[in-house]
């Protein structure tokens, strides 16, 4: 009986994750699936809202900007525990000596 009972609540769950999973499947639209027109129309770009976008060579350029103080931070960095490393280094060699 808890063999049947185990069954049943086992394909109820399978029955439950499936609708849970199609519904998931509908909401989503693949890449192949041409947009509406609702939706055309809000991507479509208005003329009152352009000041308030960024251009896209601005944010180009500010990535660059954010990439290249990133590069050097890092090697900094970098740097400055090489640095310390081989003057702990000698103060050690100088010490043993």
């Amino acid at each position: 009986m808890a063999f049947l009972v185990n069954n049943t609540t086992l394909s109820a769950l399978r029955l439950n994750s499936q609708k849970a999973g199609d519904s998931l499947m509908l909401s989503r639209r693949g890449l192949h699936v041409e947009p509406g027109a609702r939706e055309k129309a809000l991507l479509e770009e208005h003329p009152s809202l352009k000041r308030f976008k960024s251009s896209k060579k601005t944010v180009r350029l500010l990535k660059r900007v954010g990439d290249a103080l990133t590069v050097v931070v890092i090697a900094g960095c970098s740097y400055e525990i090489y640095a310390r490393v081989i003057s702990r280094n000698e103060a050690r060699k100088q010490d043993s000596v």
